[in-house]
């Protein structure tokens, strides 16, 4: 079968990757891709916003599966359009999608259904939201309501802080047309947690587990961005809390699912604060997270196509997931600048001197004559291990052989989670 995959960092790399280990997959095809998607599938040259142009190209190439990896295509209607033509796609229709493409919605979804979430008001008048500071206390949280690649998060320790913050987004027009909109919300205090979840409409069955780092510096410091490392599994998710988040959380939200009768045939990922009163849901993404598929489909066992395909056609069980029981770390190396302005063409050498069991998932990459950096996220250095001190002294011993200027990571990746 032929399978085309849309998007160009390290998470469709990952997803290519595990496609191209199925026997059922004659051949993959992935737009736009990058240099190290190159070397699995053949690269097409069209944007994930240009939905014309990829459903011109599946049709044209008879298609048999797509795997949407950008959130922005899902909220564009990328299935609706797809799925019309008769053409099989993982991913949830546009309307299902807004549960990531608007964070008011999200919340106002979380409130209908009981789902345990932070208290928040929303804003679109930035004098108004400044008025409002005197009601929280702080810290507290300001986000913008739409897509901004996992930045539009803002954690606020004073009034002055907040207050910058709004003016950023919402007169600065820092998120552009994402933050017309913000969300100031209650910052709860705990361990957090990345949950992917399967959904067929009619069930939600929970992935693997796994710890995404999203800011930029060792300890938790530094600005947010779309995510430094991941770790999987995530110790802090045990049975008990797991059986805690499927009746408090998972049934609610396939509850809201069916009664607002959405098509929703694919990932649901799950951002979970772990506080000392449980789980709460800090945001929904409706698409494989960004570290986190790195980390969670080297682990997985099984043939990623029949999921795939199981899914879509609402037959799933988790009987059909079967897991490695090993740990799976992943450190990302950025570009100088990231998660601001970023350079990009520089040379990256010493991919050739990687051990056989490092995984080099390519996010911002492209071929030339050599591999250059061409994003903010440039590589996520993964591996499997038989503990994750194993796999931390294996991957930061790779890391060292590896170089482009401006290179930077986080060196504490998994630290204190064995």
């Amino acid at each position: 079968m032929k399978v085309f995959v849309i998007g160009s960092g390290a998470r469709e790399h990952a997803i290519v990757w595990k496609l191209s280990q199925s026997k059922k997959v004659s051949r993959i095809f992935c737009a736009p891709g990058n240099g190290g998607i190159s070397q699995l599938a053949q690269c097409v040259d069209i944007q994930p916003e240009d939905i014309d142009a990829l459903l011109e190209f599946a049709l044209k190439e008879n298609i048999d599966l797509t795997v949407v990896g950008p959130e922005g295509s899902l909220v564009a209607g990328i299935v609706d359009r797809f799925s019309e033509k008769g053409l099989k796609i993982f991913g949830p229709c546009k309307k299902a999608a807004r549960l990531e493409g608007s964070k008011k919605y999200a919340k106002e979804f979380m409130e209908r259904f009981g789902i345990p979430t932070a208290k928040y008001s929303a804003y679109n008048n930035a004098e108004e939201a400044k008025e409002a500071l005197k009601k929280y206390t702080f810290p507290l949280v300001i986000k913008a309501d739409g897509l901004a690649s996992g930045k539009g998060v803002i954690i606020c320790n004073n009034i002055e802080e907040a207050k910058a913050a709004i003016k950023l987004v919402l007169e600065d027009k820092k998120f552009g047309d994402a933050g017309k909109e913000i969300i100031i919300e209650e910052f709860l205090q705990g361990v957090e947690a990345s949950l992917l979840c399967l959904v067929d409409g009619k069930k939600i069955i929970p992935l693997e587990s796994a710890r995404d780092y999203k800011r930029l510096l060792d300890n938790d410091e530094g600005p947010n961005t779309g995510g430094m490392g991941c770790v999987s599994p995530n110790k802090i998710l045990d049975e008990r809390l797991l059986a805690e988040i499927k009746s408090e959380i998972l049934d609610k939200i396939l509850k809201g699912i069916q009664e607002e009768d959405m098509n929703f045939k694919g990932i649901l990922f799950i951002g979970l604060m772990i506080t000392p009163i449980g789980a709460k849901v800090l945001e929904f993404n409706v698409r494989f997270g960004d570290p986190e598929t790195q980390v969670i489909l080297p682990r997985l066992e099984s043939d990623i196509v029949d999921i795939f395909q199981k899914t879509i056609d609402e037959s799933i069980s988790e009987e059909d997931l079967i897991w490695n029981s090993k740990t799976c770390i992943c450190t990302v190396l950025a570009s100088k600048g990231y998660p601001e302005a970023y350079e990009k063409g520089k040379v990256i050498s010493g991919l050739d001197k990687v051990d056989e069991d490092i995984i080099l998932f390519h996010a911002g990459t492209k071929k030339e004559n050599e591999i250059l950096t061409d994003g903010g996220r440039v590589l996520s250095v993964t591996t499997l291990a038989h503990s994750l001190e194993k796999g931390r002294n294996k991957i930061y011993h790779n890391i060292n052989k590896i170089y482009f200027e401006g290179i930077q990571y986080r060196k504490d990746i998994g630290e204190g989670q064995s």
